[in-house]
């Protein structure tokens, strides 16, 4: 064969359009990403055998990695062409370090090549200039993805074992998150404070109106609070009104503001936030394609430069071409006299990068329009205008100030306005106001009329103006990524995966573009905080990324750092083994009771037990997380989810105990409306102090009975359900009629997963708008009929074949929204997936995943090994036990317990080894299997 040059890069999309550039001497491979990576379970990094690290090739990558190797057999040098930033290197390094294994290296020559921009003219003079793998930046990978696993794999099942509910922690996640909880906490105890504003309209003598407010008034500026109410401002108001008015000063100041740098990854994913509305995953993803290269003419073109990037710094070149499309397009008035040049305001910018912008700036983007979607487009063009308005000239603005005040200076207003005497840079582009950081004392962009000195002005209309604090909002995309990188976090090429996982664990949800903390992300970070607070302070966090970038500038021993952390960060570990659970709830409850537990304003106490009325409210912990339970259990049964009760909740009582609507006539048993762990229902009897009683332990040959209960649906509103509608609730499932073609009655109910028609063995889901109390026959019988075309249809889309086994893997869309299925394994999309573009190798990744977690059948021989393991085990998993056991269970778990069998308790028709009785918790603290599920509403099917 031949001898060639093998080129290995990351992605097929970057190989092909490389592959064109070199021609038939060289083959272009892709790696497909990183070619492999720590495992994830214990032991893959040893820090007692001096960090040594064990790496797993995935059954992906093995093909790829098989198909390089056959291609470097025959080859005379390989050139590692990956990205040119600190994972790039490490992929080169990883590839380099497989073909070594497999002493393919020999008499092959390897060398490590980078290029900012994929095209023709940089790949060639990058192949030209080859280098060896960088060393430091390979460490400071190591030593980065060292301290994630340590943190991910060491704190993550202290969680699991003091937190139940939940997920992971992360060494940058974790920061992200308390961010965001801290913020949410300044918002709650945010109390709004009132102030006013006076406004006064003037006219000039020639009859133009101008707009002043209130600066000083009897000698005394007014600060913000001065006039803090309505009775101020009147007073305010009447001093004014007798007096006459005169231009005291006019100012004008001019004002030169500076273009913006190109962009950085950080700032183009702000940016694409605010302007485009695109997250910051979304811009990346896009980014991506737009430098990998898009199909123009039958030629793959990479339209922008490499997207991780810290430097705000241009090439030559680039600079030029800037300046001649400048000139071209807006004339020489534009162009400033001297190229624009930019430093990187970031301690430890990304080696040597460029920043981010297009390959060519002789491509517009009217230009480039009908080959890129609307996404593509819109941020193509952003990139393309923030580079061109990069070198030009600044935009000139005339401030303008003009005093007015009465004859004596008892009163003085000011106008301001702002006219542009030349626009500059902002010709092409205007950066979006960041509105994370409230903002005052801007000058009004209002163009002022012209007066003079000593002119009288003509009072006329005196507007007061309340207002009142604002809280600050709530971090954006944008907003959070700001304010990472103030605080030197993390790194900028990192932060959209931060804030995928965030919301994937479900810490934290998007509404209206904000994160919002849910309650888990909250516990999380009280805990963390609590117990682990060094690990999530901003300052130690930002200085251990000052260390990573030390070990990359060859300034520190990787392993220096990792022994300096590991050390401290596993004794605080050690620490939290004898921690409690009425140490942790404690703590969490210390934390965490201002929010659960808003001040009420009638001056109330809201932990007041609202059933048993001598109780305090606190959180509990239970197997599934944690819940909200009185103090006096097992007396007094009451919980409640982990959520703040809603203002309607408060007031209607409901959720904080039942709300009587009436007698049911046919039984006289009372009638209530309440909330539980899954939602508010409606009750048929007991009466509400009966039910407090502590109750018998329901098994064989028990007479308790569980009173009826229905669910309300979603577009019920508790506070407003009376006694006819409880009463017809109650009264579910009810007959609709008989169907026209089979005759057999439909029916409609509430079921597990709200309300539902049924016809035979026939299901059917209620839209929001129709109404389980009021449908009628002819409505049904077309949704059923809906129903039965789409269960007739293909239930799903082809993805591919597996390439484990060759079986089809299906996109579907269910009950909780679109999945993956390949045989009997099924794996929900994440929520930030797209289905329309959803991949057969994304699809294969997230069942690997899914089965990884337990969520697939494992091999019969994986199967019986660990059933053996599981014997074994059961006695002295019996004998550590935690939980507790009712009912027939507990008998069997002391048999076990005394012979050493196998004890088994049944759980939803699956046997699992049962577990000893625990220790009885003191009074008044909250068991651990003590869960909302326990006590679970049973709905009507």
């Amino acid at each position: 064969m031949t001898e060639s040059n093998v080129v290995i890069v990351e992605s097929p999309a970057k190989a092909k359009t490389i592959n064109k550039y070199l021609g038939s001497d060289f083959t272009v491979l892709a790696s497909y990403g990183h070619v492999r990576d720590l495992p994830a379970k214990d032991g893959s990094v040893l820090p007692e055998q001096d960090f040594a690290m064990s790496w797993e090739l995935g059954e992906r990558s093995k093909k790829h990695i098989d198909d390089i190797a056959r291609a470097v057999r025959g080859a005379k040098r390989v050139f590692l062409a990956t990205d040119p930033d600190r994972e790039g290197e490490a992929i080169a390094w990883h590839v380099k370090e497989l073909l070594r294994d497999r002493k393919l290296l020999g008499k092959v020559e390897v060398q490590r090549v980078t290029f900012n921009e994929i095209t023709k003219s940089a790949v060639l003079e990058a192949m030209a200039n080859p280098r060896e793998v960088n060393q430091e930046l390979v460490e400071a990978y190591l030593a980065r993805r060292a301290l994630d696993y340590l943190v991910g794999f060491t704190l993550s099942p202290v969680l699991w074992r003091k937190l139940p509910g939940s997920r992971s922690a992360g060494r940058v996640q974790s920061v992200a998150l308390r961010l965001i909880c801290e913020r949410e906490g300044e918002i709650e105890v945010f109390r709004p404070q009132e102030y006013w504003s006076i406004e006064v309209t003037f006219q000039t003598p020639d009859g133009q109106p101008i707009r002043a407010r209130l600066t000083q008034l009897d000698g005394r500026r007014l600060e913000k609070f001065t006039l803090g109410d309505q009775g101020a401002a009147e007073a305010a108001v009447a001093r004014l009104k007798p007096l006459s008015y005169a231009v005291k000063a006019v100012e004008h100041r001019q004002v030169r503001r500076n273009p913006y740098a190109p962009f950085t990854t950080s700032t183009l994913q702000q940016e694409a936030s605010r302007k485009l509305g695109l997250g910051a995953t979304r811009t990346m993803r896009i980014a991506q394609k737009l430098y990998e290269g898009v199909d123009i003419g039958g030629e793959t073109v990479g339209l922008i430069t490499y997207m991780r990037t810290d430097g705000v710094q241009l090439s030559a070149e680039a600079i030029d071409q800037a300046r001649r499309v400048v000139g071209e397009t807006y004339g020489e008035r534009y162009l400033p006299a001297q190229p624009r040049v930019y430093k990187s305001a970031a301690k430890n910018a990304q080696e040597a990068h460029e920043a981010i912008r297009p390959t060519d700036l002789g491509r517009a983007p009217d230009q480039v329009a009908k080959y890129l979607d609307r996404d593509e487009l819109r941020l193509y063009e952003l990139v393309w205008k923030r580079t061109l308005a990069s070198q030009m000239e600044s935009a000139l603005l005339d401030q303008v100030a003009v005093d007015i005040a009465s004859p004596g200076g008892e009163a003085v207003l000011r106008a301001t306005g702002t006219v542009v005497l030349f626009d500059g840079f902002l010709k092409v582009y205007a950066e979006e106001r960041d509105d994370s950081v409230e903002e005052e004392g801007d000058e009004g962009s209002a163009r002022l009329p012209a007066v003079a000195e000593g002119e009288r002005m003509d009072r006329r209309e005196i507007t007061p103006e309340q207002h009142f604090t604002q809280p600050p909002p709530r971090y954006t995309e944008a907003s959070l990524v700001k304010r990472l990188e103030e605080l030197g976090i993390g790194r900028p090429s990192t932060y959209a995966s931060i804030m995928q996982v965030l919301q994937d664990r479900e810490y934290v949800r998007l509404d209206k573009r904000r994160f919002v903390p849910e309650d888990r992300g909250r516990i999380v970070t009280a805990f963390l905080s609590s117990f682990f607070e060094r690990y999530v302070e901003y300052g130690f966090t930002a200085a251990l990324e000052e260390q990573l970038d030390d070990i990359s500038g060859g300034r520190i021993d990787w392993k220096t750092v990792l022994n300096e952390f590991w050390k401290a960060f596993s004794a605080a570990v050690e620490d939290t083994k004898d921690l409690t659970i009425t140490q942790v709830i404690d703590a969490l409850d210390a934390d965490l009771g201002p929010h659960f537990f808003p001040e009420r304003g009638d001056g109330t106490n809201p932990r007041t037990c609202p059933v048993c009325g001598n109780g305090r409210l606190g959180l509990r912990l239970g197997r599934t997380g944690a819940f909200i339970g009185c103090s006096n259990y097992p007396e007094c049964r009451y919980t409640r989810p982990l959520a703040v009760p809603s203002a309607e909740d408060a007031q209607e009582g409901v959720g904080d105990g039942p709300r009587i609507l009436g007698e049911d006539p046919a039984t006289g048993l009372p009638v209530s409306v309440r909330r539980g762990p899954y939602g508010a229902y409606v009750q048929l009897g007991p009466a509400p102090g009966a039910e407090e009683e502590p109750k018998p332990k329901r098994g064989k040959g028990s007479t308790a009975e569980k009173p009826k209960r229905v669910s309300l649906t979603k577009a019920m509103n508790p506070a407003e359900i009376d006694l006819e509608t409880a009463l017809k609730l109650l009264a579910l499932p009810r007959d609709v009629g008989p169907h026209p073609e089979t005759g057999e009655m439909i029916s409609a109910g509430i079921g597990r997963f709200g309300p539902y028609l049924k016809h035979g063995s026939v299901y059917k889901s209620l839209p929001a708008d129709d109404d389980v109390l009021e449908i009628g026959l002819n409505r049904a019988v077309v949704l059923l009929g809906e129903a039965a075309k789409r269960a007739a249809a293909v239930p799903g889309r082809a993805l591919g074949d597996h390439p484990a086994d060759g079986k089809p893997v299906m996109l579907h869309s269910g009950r909780f929204g679109p999945y993956v299925k390949h045989g009997s394994l099924m794996a929900s999309l994440p929520r930030s997936a797209e289905p329309e573009s959803f991949t057969l190798e994304a699809a294969v990744e997230l069942l690997a995943a899914k089965a990884a977690k337990g969520g697939g059948k494992a091999p019969a021989r994986g199967r019986a090994k660990k059933a053996a393991e599981t014997a074994d085990a059961a006695p002295a998993k019996a004998a550590k036990a935690e939980g507790k056991v009712t009912g027939k269970a507990a008998p069997k778990a002391a048999a076990a317990k005394a012979t050493g069998a196998k004890a088994v308790t049944k759980t939803s028709g699956t046997k699992t080894p049962a577990k000893a009785t625990a220790k009885k918790a003191p009074a008044g603290k909250a068991e651990t299997d003590e869960t909302p599920a326990r006590r679970k509403v049973a709905s009507a099917e």
